[in-house]
Parts: structure tokens; C-alpha cells; sequence
């Protein structure tokens, strides 16, 4: 194959590339993504602070994979999305279940009123200190686990060498300085760094196609010279590597706020 007709194949990777919820079955047995090596399991952290009879909100919730894997009440649970084609996802996904979906395209702006939620999670998801305590009842819990600054950066400088850190903030203790600056008491949190590893060439053109936020102008034309090292990489030693950023914070509001 010459480079011509390699450049065709990935570009009809690139063109069809598109995820819908969270779902990212497209690139099974193409890639491990590293969360499986992370030291803790954020859905069993979240049912130690999770019982029924309390309200839950899921912010970011994606097409809801996460929050309905769960199992808590529907009418106990409400669930917000701000991304156009899963707020769609969610409407044909959740709303027939009786859990309170609403749009959310500001996370500045909740569309919620005070003390409304006994729980509130956020993963991977944008959030507001601010709102997070005006929403969550005195003395409620808010649990997420976040994409820290640093994830996937040895993917995309490969790709994109002139990128910048598109979240520069996203660390552990800036993001903790926060959330006690805001009265809340953290009741546990941890930081951790695991590998992400490609196995395919056109996988890692479908990711980068997809986590926008991340690779920030990409496209098989521009990044063209850098794909054809990373296949020779591939076909030399089997994989790319990368490294994935997470952390997790569980915090409580107090309850004479």
C-alpha cells in the first residue's frame, strides 16, 4: 500500500468518527485505556455515600451509562447534559423512565433550585464550586472523578507537537484548594497516573477525532507525517503509548450553610 491509499483509509476513519453517549465500543480490543489500572473504583465509592430515599443529580451525565448503571430510584434521580447530541440521547434515554432530565449547557447556571440534592456526581464533567454548594443540601455529599491536565499530552504531542494544555487547572490540590476555600469538608480524594496504550493507528485517529477538547485541530491532512511514524511504531513494537491523568474528590457541604 502507498502512502496515497494509506491517507484514504484514514481519512474515511476520520470522517465517520463520532460517539453517541459515552460509548467508545468502536475502539474494543484496539486500544486499553487505563482506567481498569486506576487505585480506586469511583462507582463503588459513589454507593458508600448513595442510599435510597435520597435525591441524586448526575451532571455531564453523557447518555447516562454511568448513572443508570447505578440502579438507584428514577424518581429519586435527575440527570443534566449540555453536549447537543446526547442532550437528545438522554431525552429519548431517560426522560420515559421518569428520571428529571433537564439541558444544561452552563454548569454556572444549574437549572435547579437551592437544596435541592441530598448527592450530586460529576464524572469527567465541567462543574461550578459555587453552584455545587447552592444545589447540594446542607450537609450533602458531591463526588467526582476528573480528567486531570496533564491526560493523553504524549498522544497529542505526538500528533500536535505545538498544543497547549487545553485545562491547565485540572489538578488534584488546585481543585481541592477550592472546595475548602468554599466551606466544604473533603472526605477523601486521590490522584493517579496510569498508561494508555494504542494498538492501531486508524483507533487512534478516531479517538483524536473525537476528544476534541484534547486534540484540538486535528486531522489526517495536518497530522499526516506524524501518523505515518506512529504506524511504523506500531508495526515495529505493537502499540503507542500514552499516559491517562485522573483524580477524584469526595466533599460535603456543612450542614448549617
Amino acid at each position: 500500500m502507498n502512502l496515497e491509499e494509506q491517507k484514504a483509509i484514514w481519512q474515511a476513519v476520520e470522517r465517520r468518527a463520532q460517539i453517541r453517549g459515552w460509548d467508545f465500543s468502536e475502539l474494543e480490543g484496539k486500544w486499553d485505556d487505563g482506567d481498569a489500572l486506576l487505585p480506586w473504583d469511583f462507582a463503588a465509592i459513589v454507593q458508600q455515600y448513595l442510599y435510597d430515599g435520597q435525591r441524586l443529580l448526575d451532571m455531564d451525565t453523557g447518555g447516562g451509562e454511568f448513572l443508570l448503571s447505578l440502579g438507584h430510584p428514577y424518581e429519586q434521580t435527575a440527570a443534566t447534559e449540555g453536549w447537543p447530541p446526547n442532550i437528545a440521547l438522554c431525552r429519548e434515554r431517560l426522560l420515559p423512565l421518569g428520571i428529571d432530565f433537564r439541558p444544561m449547557p452552563d454548569e454556572s447556571a444549574m437549572p435547579f433550585d437551592d437544596a435541592s440534592f441530598d448527592v450530586i456526581l460529576n464524572r469527567h464533567g465541567s462543574y461550578d464550586v459555587r453552584e455545587i454548594q447552592r444545589v447540594l443540601k446542607p450537609g450533602g455529599v458531591f463526588l467526582t472523578q476528573q480528567v486531570g491536565a496533564e491526560n493523553d499530552r504524549a498522544l497529542v504531542k505526538r500528533l500536535l507537537p505545538d498544543a497547549e494544555m487545553p485545562f491547565p487547572e485540572q489538578y488534584l490540590e488546585i481543585q481541592l484548594a477550592q472546595f475548602r476555600k468554599a466551606g466544604f469538608e473533603i472526605l477523601a480524594a486521590d490522584e493517579a497516573y496510569r498508561p494508555i496504550r494504542f494498538y492501531d493507528t486508524a483507533a487512534l485517529i478516531w479517538f483524536a477525532k473525537v476528544i476534541v477538547w484534547e486534540f484540538t485541530g486535528f486531522s489526517v491532512d495536518r497530522c499526516f507525517p506524524q501518523l505515518v511514524k506512529t504506524e511504523a511504531e506500531i508495526k515495529e513494537t505493537g502499540s503507542v503509548c500514552g499516559r491517562i491523568h485522573r483524580y477524584f474528590i469526595v466533599a460535603r457541604t456543612t450542614k448549617n450553610q
